[in-house]
């Protein structure tokens, strides 16, 4: 086997083939933007790349404490790993030093804290308090908020609906702009289902990991409620996001081409028939693993797309 170069190796411990979640992510948010930008404003396409490089940052940096943490518990010793889930592997076979893994965690988590810094001096004060509660769940999703049922709710509302309206508003605020006027309601709404889906995300791929993560001393939502009951939760979360596209149309939030984000449901639906039939299976739940992240990156592009094509 040929000796794998050191970028390709950083490539997989970074797991760069996911971070396209976090560049959909602000798609969304740039999509709202611009749609709602003042007639005689020029898009500020460098603050929209700024901002991309932020939330990739971030999005980097909790994959890297998370492996970190994962090897420092020996969970990542037990865990029987997926292409979707349990690790890249890099620092249990050695590939990787693990005192650069957390330096590079620590470097990307300061960017993307920087740039939230700058947004907040040019935009509005929220954008901190964003930025703050973002990178306090990098720091203590692993060791905290996974072992109080609490990590799916966190990275949801960070590495998703945080994402869609700390872009809006460091695109189209000012620092005087009271809190109930920064954003309208469509923005609102269309943050709830990308912040449903990234929480999904992690929570169908905590299926395989749930009996090493039970033995590193994590608690989360399948550990909790066990595998049916999860699978029920995650179906629920399935009916909420496309509940929410199919309603915001109907109730005049949005334009009809919102739904072009419903081209996805067949896997959704898919993901949802297997998760339900073998939840415990390990082997054969991957590939409802596989339909969900299809799910996921789809929806959350489609829904930029649906935006910008109904401006």
């Amino acid at each position: 086997m040929p000796k794998r170069s050191s970028f390709s190796l950083w490539l997989a411990q970074v797991r760069a083939n996911f971070l396209v979640l976090a560049v959909f992510l602000v798609f969304i948010g740039l999509a709202v933007s611009y749609k709602y930008q003042e007639p005689n404003l020029q898009f500020n396409w460098f603050h929209g790349i700024l901002l991309i490089l932020g939330v990739v940052s971030a999005h980097i940096s909790v994959n890297l404490f998370n492996e970190y943490s994962d090897y420092r518990t020996k969970i990542d010793f037990n865990t029987r790993r997926t292409p979707f889930s349990g690790g890249s592997g890099m620092l249990t076979q050695g590939l990787i030093n693990p005192r650069q893994v957390l330096r590079t965690a620590i470097i990307t988590l300061t960017l993307a804290f920087l740039i939230g810094l700058y947004f907040t001096l040019t935009s509005h004060w929220i954008v901190l308090v964003f930025s703050v509660i973002g990178a306090l769940t990098i720091l203590f999703y692993t060791d905290y908020l996974a072992r109080y049922m609490l990590g799916e709710f966190f990275c949801g509302l960070t590495l998703g609906t945080f994402v869609v309206l700390g872009t809006y508003i460091s695109l189209n605020a000012s620092p005087g702009v009271p809190i109930a006027e920064l954003l309208p309601a469509e923005v609102i709404l269309i943050s709830i289902p990308p912040g449903i889906l990234t929480s999904l995300l992690l929570f169908l791929n905590e299926f395989p990991d749930a009996e090493a993560d039970r033995s590193g001393g994590r608690n989360h939502l399948v550990i909790r409620f066990g595998f049916r009951k999860a699978a029920l939760i995650y179906i629920t979360g399935l009916i909420l996001t496309f509940g929410t596209i199919v309603l915001m149309p109907l109730l005049g939030y949005s334009t009809y081409w919102l739904y072009l984000a419903l081209l996805p449901l067949p896997m959704a639906v898919r993901a949802s028939v297997v998760a339900f039939k073998y939840n415990g299976d390990i082997q054969k739940i991957i590939p409802a693993l596989g339909n969900n992240v299809i799910t996921v990156l789809g929806v959350d592009l489609l829904l930029a797309v649906g935006v910008f094509v109904g401006i």
